[in-house]
């Protein structure tokens, strides 16, 4: 008899719980945008480390690229910003030597030069020179960047304004 007691309350609990998880879930958990940039260390050499954003998002039909923004020349005084944009291989071509398009949540356009004027290490790959763009944005706010690929219009990456904040702050903060 007292095990069935158990089970009777252990029943009346658990549903009216998983119901207020199942709602909760539903309302706030999976309506959070997914696209978080990560900072990632690695090392050039035994002695110096490097940082950089690294952030997978997805274009409109789904595809996944990696989004990369990382310093380049760190032996000089000014410093080179790069985005790296990777896309899976057969999705898209991309076309060089042409610029990126950014507009910014205010809706002011700039653009970024390619690096890969002459020749891509692949066709999916792309490399923006972000050096002038970057202190422009604000540091919050989303960003659309506009992919120049072999397609009749370019291709659209969102960035979340999470993903500017860590651009901001890696180049800003972290050396």
């Amino acid at each position: 008899m007292t095990m069935f007691r158990i089970k009777h309350k252990f029943s009346q609990f658990f549903w009216p719980c998983a119901l207020v998880i199942l709602v909760t879930l539903t309302t706030y958990g999976w309506d959070v945008n997914a696209a978080y940039a990560l900072l990632r260390q690695h090392h050039d050499s035994p002695s110096v480390l490097r940082y950089h954003s690294q952030v997978s998002i997805k274009d409109e039909q789904g595809y996944a690229w990696q989004v990369l923004l990382f310093k380049q020349n760190y032996q000089n005084v000014a410093k080179e910003l790069r985005l790296r944009l990777v896309g899976f291989p057969g999705v898209a071509e991309l076309v060089h030597p042409k610029s990126l398009e950014i507009i910014t949540a205010e809706g002011k356009i700039l653009s970024a030069s390619d690096v890969y004027a002459r020749a891509a290490p692949a066709n999916n790959v792309g490399e923006y020179d972000v050096t002038d763009v970057l202190p422009k944005l604000s540091a919050t706010g989303a960003l659309k960047l506009y992919v120049p690929v072999s397609f009749d219009q370019p291709l659209l990456l969102k960035i979340p304004d999470s993903v500017v904040t860590e651009w901001q702050l890696l180049i800003t903060d972290i050396d």
